[in-house]
């Protein structure tokens, strides 16, 4: 038998309820909006509109009438073709529906929708099926949480437009924002003309046959021909500069964004994609730093380096000097026993190998030359034959390595392998004795 218990589900919670509380939440709308007209508008959309009625009677009503006869039909073709282009496909990108083809199939945007239940499905689409909307979509839909339906070829939500901007809007979409910007320059040229002829030559800008019924030159008409009203310069002026500080934040608003998406459309991608991509990619700041990778046994003293830790012998023992953390017991008075310490300091002279120490050996220009340190063991090396007094001049292209002895030259390749080799195995031995020196000091502390 199964139980059901409606008070025990889970709802998705995404907004306040409230201005007042901000903790208080709300479930998602229980209908689909159809498109941008449905309730309740968003502030961006009336905004929008508000602009472009603004510009569009300052910009016919006032400006464009008082261009010389040959300019004013060029702006009223040019600029009124961008406004028209504008205001047609921003109601189409409004107006239609961007849903995808198996919701808009249904048609019942009157029924309520369900509300998506964490504990049943992990995601609202999953196998190209919404839970929500209960149908099959395509690839590239997904189901908008203010829309409350699924949206075929989703880019955006665009809360100037209160609508899903999709597959099937996106071209209007686009072309808004062009003659936007086109609407608008061309507009803030005529404005800007106007300005500044009205210093300049203000008999150009009063060529209409109702300029001559008017006295003073500090008074001029608008809403010409149909509705002319009379305005003095201050007020032209004054509304000219609001009209051009409108139009300079909006185009840079609407460059912004139509820059953008030309850099998706070149590199394939919807403002989703691009948006999901930023959240994946880590932030360079935040990358951790890899740490250095400690040194094998087997690597060689060249690639080790010198070790600048000497050895103290005067020094009173600690457990912080030593590898091994214990409590701090205090400073243990005394030294290192002699014969350690005379250790530990034959080893500390001899781990250093310089292979480009100068020595007496006869060198050739031009040639590299290598010496081995003094005292080093040549018993393992098997010798050439003895040269006489007047050593032969070897031949060009080969390295001399000279005994220190002067006795013999030997092949370089042979000395360096040799070289290699007991580095190798003098550096093991110096770590033999320093593992002894920390087991010594480990022990003097626990005395």
């Amino acid at each position: 038998m199964t139980n059901l218990n409606c008070f025990g589900r889970h709802r998705r919670r995404t907004a306040p309820q409230n201005s007042g509380s901000r903790n208080e939440l709300f479930a998602p709308p229980l209908h689909s909006r159809i498109n941008g007209w449905s309730l309740p508008l968003h502030g961006f959309q009336l905004v929008a509109w508000l602009i472009y009625s603004f510009m569009a009677i300052v910009g016919f009503g006032v400006y464009v009438p008082l261009l010389p006869a040959p300019w004013s039909f060029a702006a009223y073709a040019l600029i009124g073709t961008a406004f028209v282009l504008h205001l047609v496909t921003h109601v189409v990108a409004v107006t239609i529906d961007p849903a995808d083809a198996s919701v808009r199939r249904r048609k019942d945007y009157s029924s309520p929708m369900p509300v998506f239940d964490n504990n049943k499905h992990q995601h609202v689409i999953h196998n190209l099926h919404c839970t929500l909307c209960e149908v099959d979509v395509g690839p590239k839909a997904k189901h908008c949480s203010t829309c409350n339906k699924c949206i075929a070829d989703f880019d955006h939500h665009c809360k100037w437009l209160n609508n899903c901007v999709g597959g099937r809007n996106y071209w209007f979409f686009f072309i808004t924002i062009s003659s936007a910007i086109i609407g608008m320059v061309l507009l803030m040229l005529v404005v800007l003309f106007v300005f500044i002829e009205h210093y300049v030559n203000p008999a150009v800008l009063r060529t209409a046959p109702q300029f001559q019924t008017v006295k003073g030159n500090n008074t001029w008409l608008v809403f010409l021909p149909a509705a002319p009203l009379e305005t003095g310069s201050i007020s032209l002026l004054a509304l000219a500069f609001i009209t051009v500080l409108l139009a300079l934040a909006a185009l840079l608003l609407l460059c912004h964004l139509l820059c953008f998406h030309i850099y998706l459309l070149s590199q394939g991608i919807s403002t989703y994609e691009y948006i999901i991509r930023k959240r994946q990619t880590p932030n360079p700041k935040e990358k951790e730093q890899v740490p250095p990778v400690l040194p094998s046994n087997g690597a060689t003293a060249q690639s080790l380096g010198p070790l600048e830790s000497p050895v103290n012998c005067d020094a009173p023992l600690s457990s912080r000097s030593c590898t091994f953390r214990l409590e701090d017991r205090g400073q243990t008075s005394g030294r290192l026993p002699e014969p350690i310490c005379a250790e530990m300091e034959e080893v500390s002279g001899e781990r250093h190998l310089d292979y480009s120490s100068e020595s007496p050996a006869q060198r050739i220009p031009g040639e590299p030359v290598m010496s081995l340190p003094v005292g080093w063991n040549l018993s393992g090396i098997e010798k050439p034959q003895a040269l006489g007094q007047n050593a032969a001049k070897p031949a060009e292209g080969r390295p001399i390595v000279q005994d220190p002895l002067g006795s013999s030259i030997m092949d370089a390749a042979v000395v360096h392998q040799q070289l290699m080799t007991d580095a190798q195995t003098q550096y093991l031995g110096f770590r033999d004795q320093l593992i002894k020196l920390q087991m010594f000091c480990y022990f003097m502390q626990l005395q």
